[in-house]
């Protein structure tokens, strides 16, 4: 029998029956790492060097953008390799920390999205006292818990699933992810199901929080067209990014858990790479049109490149 001890090195089947085309699939990977890169670094940047956009909305939303990169390090750099490469093999210790990183940044995702929910529930709900809420304490406080909870949830989540022996080193997907490696599993799983649903439990407070944020913020919406216009200039996007992310996720999980082999490899992989390429690419853009601070602060800091290359 064979145990995590001697599994040194996973095979990741997600690329076979790409050969043919993987030059193809690798131009177009890169591409959209490329454009993730550029206009998450652009958002960030823009953020930074404007001390107009040093505000709790903002802040949030950079720190939305730097987990964006953060996550698909975890998947495009590795993914691009294997493209180029006849065999696709990662090592134990790779498998556990590219699974640590990847829903790491999924759980980071959900927890910025909820703190940027609260954040306009209070700027339209509670107008006068948000500055008295939104101090830079507070502001500390939701970066920290942003990321040090989804990091201590994924060290539990690694811990229990080092502990198993394995039988087996084939993982059916582009990526390592915590369920596949759990799949593989000698003995009985029982501890890392019941912590899986504990984890789903929580977030789906989380969800029920933001929802019940939202259905406040519609309430006092409705009463103005201000309101309404607030509600579309800076909830709008939120919502966007809220339920693409969400649908992207759910698409993982349940293509991990109750994925069929009979569904195509090409759409097994869309699947399980959505969360990994819709957010990141459409959160900076979406954020980038629809906030007029944003869109007038990044065609600034354009001209001023263009300014200093002439």
């Amino acid at each position: 029998m064979q145990n995590s001890s001697s599994v040194t090195v996973f095979t990741l089947h997600g690329l076979n029956g790409t050969a043919s085309q993987k030059y193809i699939f690798f131009a177009f990977t890169l591409l959209a790492y490329l454009l993730i890169c550029l206009f998450n670094f652009t958002l960030i940047i823009t953020v930074i060097i404007e001390k107009t956009l040093h505000e709790p909305m903002y802040i949030f939303l950079c720190n939305l953008c730097v987990n964006g990169l953060y996550g698909t390090a975890g998947l495009y750099p590795k993914l691009l390799a294997d493209f180029l490469s006849d065999s696709h093999l990662i090592s134990y210790t790779g498998c556990m920390t590219q699974a640590y990183v990847i829903y790491t940044s999924v759980l980071c995702e959900f927890t910025i999205l909820t703190v940027m929910a609260y954040d306009r529930y209070v700027a339209i709900c509670k107008p006068l006292q948000y500055h008295s809420i939104m101090t830079l304490l507070t502001i500390s406080r939701f970066f920290m818990f942003s990321w040090i909870f989804p990091f201590c949830e994924l060290t539990i989540a690694l811990l229990l699933t080092i502990r198993l022996p394995l039988c087996g080193s084939h993982i059916d997907k582009l990526y390592c992810d915590n369920w596949s490696v759990v799949k593989l599993s000698c003995v009985d799983t029982i501890v890392n199901n019941v912590y899986s649903y504990i984890l789903i439990i929580m977030h789906v407070y989380q969800a029920f929080f933001i929802l019940y944020s939202y259905i406040q913020i519609v309430r006092v919406c409705t009463k103005s067209s201000e309101e309404m216009s607030k509600f579309m200039q800076t909830c709008l996007p939120h919502l966007i990014s809220l339920i693409s992310f969400t649908i992207s996720t759910l698409f993982d999980v349940m293509y991990s858990r109750y994925g069929s082999r009979n569904i195509p490899q090409t759409l097994r992989n869309f699947l399980a790479v959505e969360f990994l390429v819709i957010p990141p690419l459409l959160n900076p853009l979406i954020y980038g049109l629809k906030l007029s601070q944003i869109r007038r602060r990044v065609m600034r800091v354009f001209s001023r490149e263009v300014d200093i290359l002439k």
